[in-house]
Order: structure tokens, then sequence, then C-alpha cells
């Protein structure tokens, strides 16, 4: 699931804040990530960032959002860089984690 694929683009229609007729996408909300049994915890070392983590466990490196959601009091959300030693959570329950996506975004 790609994380704009149902996010609408919207069209600037105020030439005061940039180019009148630009397209960008509406402002995406993200889930509350509530911890589970299942979730796997994980040190981070020198070098590991979100997007690697998610291609580690998840197989795809656009899931780094679920990583950084789930982490929020950890990970700074505008950057994928991760400061070593600190303890990730790294939900497993992926289909639980799209629903909520989708409904907070439509």
């Amino acid at each position: 699931m790609r994380r704009y694929s149902r996010i609408p683009k919207l069209k600037n229609i105020n030439p005061n804040v940039a180019t009148e007729g630009v397209e960008y996408y509406r402002t995406n909300f993200y889930p509350e990530i509530p911890t589970r049994e299942t979730d796997i915890y994980v040190e981070t070392d020198f070098g590991d960032r979100l997007d690697l983590l998610a291609n580690q466990f998840y197989g795809d490196v656009n899931y780094y959002w679920i990583i950084a959601a789930a982490n929020p009091n950890v990970v700074d959300f505008g950057s994928v860089a991760l400061t070593p030693g600190s303890r990730i959570r790294i939900p497993t329950e992926l289909s639980s984690i799209f629903g909520s996506y989708v409904s907070l975004n439509e």
C-alpha cells in the first residue's frame, strides 16, 4: 500500500501562498498504533534508519512511516535517521494499521 495512493491532489488557488495552479497532496493523517504482544523490539545501532528497518522487517522501504508512527517519542517524523541505542517497536499487524490509515484519510 502506497501512502499517497488514496490522498487526493488539490490545486493551489491562492496566489499569495505559492504559484497558483500548482498541485499538492492534501494533508494525510497517521493512526495511533497500539502495542500488541506480537510487536518486535529492537535496539538501534549506528547506521540504522527507518527505511532500512522497514525493508528488513516488512520487505518494503516505503513502510518506514509505520515504524515512525509506532515510536512517536523516539523517532523524529521528519527524518529516517535513528539514534544508536534507541529501543524501537516494530509492529507486525500491518493489515489493521493500513485499515486505520485508510479510514483516517478517506
